[in-house]
């Protein structure tokens, strides 16, 4: 079989550098994108001005002050992150068919067959580069390997706008140097088992009595020996989204404002809506999932008159959002959905629904 050629795409500091890119009083100036200090407000995004201060995504917004009392906090705006995100898509999507997204700012795509007939992955990937600075005015760092692992790794080796290349011949070389909690799947927790058994180096993980590392990490162990060895044979699933009738999102860091998690949803719904329009549907039911922090899942979900009207349906999302825990616990993953498709040509006009007033 022959290699493939996977190329891990990933927008630096994605948040901040859109907020700085509209705004030049922020350029070159610590930047946080999050919730105010006086709450209970979190990084979502750091620039890298502020990163070098100690700020990173996912701590109170309160310590990032303190680690940096210059810092400048900007609310998020998801409709412009969004936006920026569906050229970046665009971009990916004119190059080949397999694009896998991973959140809003990254994805993987499979380039051993594109659009532009170049057989070398670092050649696709300096192209795609250029086209997104050229879009978007925003730079991003790639990872070009033979597996999604190494692609992964790959792009976060020399951030910001790096273009990390490993070849097959390189492969060895490079899994010497990676740390344990390199591998996937390895997060603070795993990886503190693992140094308990001694285990701090990937290369300790291909030294290690089988049964001794079962006894780490479980049935993880043989997933962990198999990318120790560069082994990762999961292709690249294409996003489906536009041929579906829902959208999720797993983000990078857990969601604690509310009201941020309202505007996703709301953002959400209302692609779901167009998505309706465009096929000329409507919708009974409106669905939304929560996926907490420690990953147990909740859906919930709302019936009447079939409709497309999208403030409407977003409407209806929001106020199922409501009736979560999302407002007291961190979440991982947001969704909204419409079901119970169907074609308003069939039915009495007195069934379908307008819109609130």
């Amino acid at each position: 079989m022959s290699l493939r050629r996977i190329i891990h795409v990933d927008m630096d500091a994605f948040y901040a550098s859109v907020e700085q890119r509209d705004n030049p009083s922020l350029r070159g100036k610590p930047v946080a994108v999050g919730g105010r200090p006086e709450g209970r407000g979190v990084v979502a995004a750091a620039s890298y001005e502020a990163r070098t201060f100690g700020v990173r995504s996912a701590i109170p917004m309160s310590r990032a002050i303190r680690l940096c009392p210059r810092l400048l906090i900007v609310k998020p705006s998801f409709h412009k992150y969004r936006a920026v995100s569906q050229q970046v898509f665009e971009i990916f999507r004119s190059v080949t068919p397999l694009v896998e997204g991973l959140s809003l700012d990254e994805a993987y795509l499979d380039v051993t067959e594109n659009a532009w007939g170049e057989p070398l992955g670092m050649t696709v990937a300096k192209r795609i580069k250029a086209e997104i600075k050229n879009t978007t005015g925003l730079t991003a760092s790639a990872g070009v390997a033979p597996n999604k692992f190494l692609a992964k790794i790959a792009s976060a080796w020399r951030k910001p706008d790096g273009l990390t290349v490993i070849a097959p011949e390189r492969m060895e070389s490079f899994l010497q140097k990676l740390p344990v909690d390199a591998l996937w799947g390895v997060g603070p927790v795993t990886a503190a088992r693992l140094k308990e058994f001694g285990i701090t180096r990937l290369m300790d993980v291909r030294t290690t009595a089988p049964e001794r590392l079962r006894e780490a990490v479980g049935g993880l162990a043989d997933w962990l020996v198999d990318l120790a060895h560069g082994r990762d044979d999961r292709p690249v699933t294409p996003d489906r989204q536009s041929k579906s009738s829902s959208s999720e999102e797993t983000y990078s860091h857990d969601l604690v404002d509310f009201e941020f998690m309202q505007e996703e949803v709301d953002a959400m719904a209302r692609e779901n809506a167009q998505w309706l329009v465009d096929k000329g549907l409507v919708a009974k039911t409106v669905t939304i999932k929560v996926r907490y922090s420690d990953f147990s899942t909740v859906t919930r979900s709302h019936s009447s008159a079939p409709t497309s009207d999208a403030d409407y349906i977003a409407r209806r999302a929001v106020a199922l959002l409501n009736k979560t825990e999302a407002r007291t616990r961190p979440v991982r993953l947001l969704g909204a959905g419409v079901h119970g498709l169907l074609d308003p040509t069939a039915l009495d006009p007195d069934g379908l629904t307008l819109p609130f007033e």
